[in-house]
């Protein structure tokens, strides 16, 4: 039973992912979200089931159209994976409850905000507002009236902490939209919030040296980079492994 429960959770996010995927594509550019067929952005054919399983269908064409045989972008395949992976975690941490429910819609709105910021450099302030209003309800089953005043204090004060580097460096530094996510992952992270900030900088600072060796020299100027990715990815490590090298708890 619980290894059936596991396979579920796993491709009820890779199924989510799929559709994320979609609609952080189409959303604000005319296309039809719902109604609208998928279709190869190369050769323009529409998608047939068989192109449309999530995982197993890039893993079959060996991420490539079937059709045109253009490469389909990888980041298709890491999101549905990475999603059912951390459905199955968080099944596995919290079990059947509704801290779990709150965070698998947390993990899909959060997904939504990435791809959307990877693709277009923005946080769509609807999906921020939702995610925020979200991690607030979550907040306050997980860490109940004892630690909620103190879970709030800090959340708010790292979220003021990203919209001053925002301000004072008009924009430079830091996005708008990275603040109200900021303080929706420290609403999730709780006790382990400023670890997970840590982490985001640390992942940050690594990939972005990567990203600038790697390119060649004299092109290594400008180079702008999506910070959401990274905060995702640092206080999803802080919440899941209760990981704090520092011991930074309040």
């Amino acid at each position: 039973m619980e290894f059936i429960a596991i396979v579920f959770f796993f491709f009820l996010g890779a199924v989510l992912a799929s559709f994320i995927g979609v609609l952080a594509e189409r959303v604000h550019t005319g296309e039809q979200i719902i109604s609208g067929r998928s279709r190869c952005n190369s050769c323009n054919r529409q998608l047939t089931t068989l192109d449309l399983m999530p995982v197993v269908s890039w893993l079959l064409s060996r991420g490539r159209c079937r059709t045109c045989k253009a490469r389909v972008p990888a980041l298709y395949l890491a999101s549905e994976v990475l999603l059912g992976v951390l459905f199955v975690v968080s099944y596995i941490q919290f079990g059947l409850s509704v801290q779990l429910g709150l965070l698998l819609l947390i993990l899909c709105v959060l997904l939504f905000v990435v791809l959307y910021d990877l693709r277009h450099m923005i946080v769509p302030p609807a999906a921020s507002l939702a995610l925020v209003a979200l991690s607030s309800v979550y907040a306050y089953v997980a860490w109940g009236t004892l630690l909620i005043g103190y879970v709030l204090i800090v959340s708010g004060g790292i979220a003021l902490g990203f919209f001053l580097l925002f301000a004072l460096s008009r924009g430079r530094a830091m996005g708008l939209g990275d603040s109200p996510v900021a303080l929706a992952l420290s609403l999730v992270a709780g006790p382990q919030a400023l670890a997970g900030l840590l982490f985001s900088f640390w992942a940050g600072a690594f990939i972005g040296i990567g990203i600038l060796v790697s390119r060649p020299k004299g092109t290594r100027m400008g180079i702008e980079v999506p910070f959401v990715p990274f905060l995702a990815l640092g206080y999803l490590l802080a919440l899941f492994t209760q990981w704090n090298p520092l011991f930074l708890t309040f």
